[in-house]
């Protein structure tokens, strides 16, 4: 299990000369809580920041800031925690814990492959003990039925 298997690979993106506003806009539009600012080179996304929900609204909504006049590279975050897309799923969330981080950019030589986050990780993991509580109960009814 790879960071790039599991990965979110529909990643809004968006340039870091936009609007805060139309950053709002994307987000609200996509039903997401981030979008990664790229730098496109030919068919490649180069990341150069993230910016989310949250950094709209302490950034901006809290400070009675105008989001029409601020770009995205003014309030985004460009300590990026990336990840190679081969990285174990264990290590991506390694990563996730030590840096204190809820998103990795999951990379494929440099480029732009995907984004993993926490709640992903969650649903993925969720998912996974819910197999595992299927199976036991499973085991249980065989053993009851086959040793009464």
């Amino acid at each position: 299990m790879t960071a790039g298997e599991y990965c979110n690979r529909e990643v809004i993106v968006t340039e870091q000369d936009a609007s805060v506003t139309e950053a709002a806009e994307l987000m609200r539009r996509h039903h997401v809580g981030d979008l990664v600012v790229v730098k496109k080179v030919g068919e490649y996304s180069l990341p150069l920041g993230i910016i989310t929900d949250r950094d709209i609204v302490i950034e901006v909504v809290a400070q009675g800031v105008d989001p029409a006049l601020l770009a995205i590279k003014d309030i985004m975050s460009t300590r990026l925690v990336t990840v190679d897309e081969k990285v174990t799923l264990l290590d991506a969330l390694e990563q996730m814990q030590s840096r204190g981080v809820r998103r990795l950019i999951v990379l494929e030589q440099g480029h732009l492959q995907g984004l993993l986050s926490a709640d992903d990780a969650i649903e993925l993991i969720a998912e996974a003990m819910n197999k595992l509580t299927r199976l036991v109960k499973r085991e249980i009814n065989h053993e009851v039925n086959e040793y009464p």
